[in-house]
Formats: structure tokens, sequence, C-alpha cells
């Protein structure tokens, strides 16, 4: 595996509570808590603020897997972003393919920037030296049932849409300098975490074409949304681990505890962060 590229331009500044800069919580690892699928309506008003506080009550920062709204009206992010009000500690975001029903994403993104959301779209950013590269995905089918770009040009947009997500991804991760890096998506990057939900539909819950990036620069996970019959847990083909955290899913299969994934990696020394020959090789995935 070869060392992680140097980025061409820098990374967004370190993130805390509501965006700002922060040294964050004490401690010997940097926690994240993690879910999708929200799917906020109007009618979630009042109703997510305990939710979010209960994630983000060990946790350094809270991590967004996309379907944040159901209709991806202006009304629904307006209702989401005042939820959030509850949470403290940075809050990243990518969209998912609901935020776009409406045809006003970028009202979305906007209007959850307001409420001090960083929501990535292709960008890099960092939370306590922790490298997080995001963006939506795209379908278009898993291994040898991608579908390719050929035929007519309605096909052929569709795949260049899978492409250019894919792009995105490879883009933010080139910018990473960091040695610990996650990557937020909402469509999956393999086919092991969308397993359980009907076969027909594989092709419209991720690609593979999302997975390539991940083969060529080192990270320590991934996290996705979008399957909410899907597995909890894969691995891309060289390890990474991948999680589903749709959360219709995370209630369903652990009803026992509360429905987002805590995860945790080492706090890393200046030295380490700033990009050690030792630091710069492919970590081991947990």
């Amino acid at each position: 595996m070869p060392a992680a590229k140097r980025p061409a331009s820098p990374v967004a500044p370190p993130l805390s509570a509501k965006g700002s800069a922060s040294a964050g919580k004490s401690g010997r690892s940097v926690r994240f808590a993690v879910v999708g699928d929200l799917h906020v309506t109007r009618d979630c008003a009042g109703m997510l603020r305990g939710f979010f506080a209960q994630a983000t009550e060990s946790a350094d920062a809270l991590l967004l897997c996309g379907d944040l709204t159901d209709y991806g009206t202006a009304e629904e992010a307006k209702v989401l972003a005042d939820e959030l009000g509850a949470v403290s500690v940075p809050v990243v975001a990518v969209l998912g393919n609901h935020d776009f029903e409406s045809g006003m994403p970028q009202t979305v993104s906007e209007i959850l920037a307001g409420a001090g959301v960083r929501v990535l779209d292709g960008e890099p950013c960092e939370i306590q030296g922790v490298g997080i590269a995001g963006t939506k995905g795209f379908p278009g089918g898993f291994g040898r049932g991608s579908l390719g770009a050929w035929g007519e040009p309605a096909i052929k947009a569709f795949v260049q849409e899978a492409l250019n997500e894919a792009m995105k991804l490879e883009s933010a991760l080139a910018k990473l300098r960091m040695r610990r890096r996650i990557v937020l998506l909402h469509y999956s990057p393999i086919a092991g975490t969308v397993e359980g939900e009907p076969v027909d539909i594989f092709p419209f819950l991720g690609s593979s074409r999302l997975e390539e990036p991940l083969l060529r620069y080192p990270v320590d996970a991934v996290f996705h949304g979008h399957a909410h019959r899907g597995a909890l847990e894969g691995r891309t083909i060289n390890g990474v681990p991948v999680f589903n955290v749709a959360k219709p899913l995370l209630q369903r299969s652990r009803p026992d505890q509360p429905p987002f994934r805590l995860f945790e990696l080492p706090r890393e020394s200046l030295q380490e962060e700033a990009g050690t020959p030792e630091s710069d090789g492919y970590p081991p995935a947990r």
C-alpha cells in the first residue's frame, strides 16, 4: 500500500463546538457519535434534542451520514437545526438522497451551516487531529454488477455521477495529512453492508466506485447510511472497516443500545499528527 499523498491545499481548520477552534475534551482517544437517516420532518420538532444530547454526552463530535431530512425542505432543515441546539460538540455531516428531493440541497446545507454544522461535499475537515473526508456518494452497483458507461447518454450520465462522487472522495482524502482518517458517506462503498436488503435493489444502495479511493489512501473507518435493512458492519477488500449507521437499522439490530455508533481513535501526539514516516503507513483496522 503506497504512502498517503500530501495535500495540494490546506485542510479546513479544526472544528469544535459549533465550528470554532478548540482543544476539545481531554483523554487518550477521540470519540465520535455517528448516525445517519434521521429523516427529520416538521413533526420532529422537540423530539430529537434528548437523542442528540445522549449521542454527544460522551463524544467529541457528532457525525451525520445523510438523509438528514425526509423531503429536503427548508422547513425540515430548520427543525433539524433547532434540534441540534442540544449539541455542544462539533457536528459534521453529508447529505443523502432525501435531502435532494425538493431540489434545494444547497438551502438545506446553508440552514445547517447556520447552526454550526459542517456539511461536506468532497471536502476534508479535522477534529482533534482526526481527518474526515466526506461526500454523499451515488448508486451504481457493486463489483461485476456495476453499471458501465455504455449505450444511451442517460446511462453514461448516471455512471459519470458515480465517478464524480468517487473523485470528490479521492480529492478530500488526498488533502488529509494527518495519520488518523475516517470517511463519511451516505451510499455504501461495498456490498457487505447492504446485505439484508432485497437483492434487486443492491445497485441503488451504493457503488464499488466509492471503494476505489479507499484502496489508495489510508483510512481507519468508513461510515454510511441509506440501507435501512442492511448489515451493521463489513470491510473493503483491503480490510478497512465499514459501518452502516442508518438509524432504523441500529434501532432494530441493537434495541438495547442507543441508536448511534460510538467510535474511538487514539489521540495522536503532535509529532504523529504532523506526519512522520512511521505515521504515513496504513493504520490497522479495528
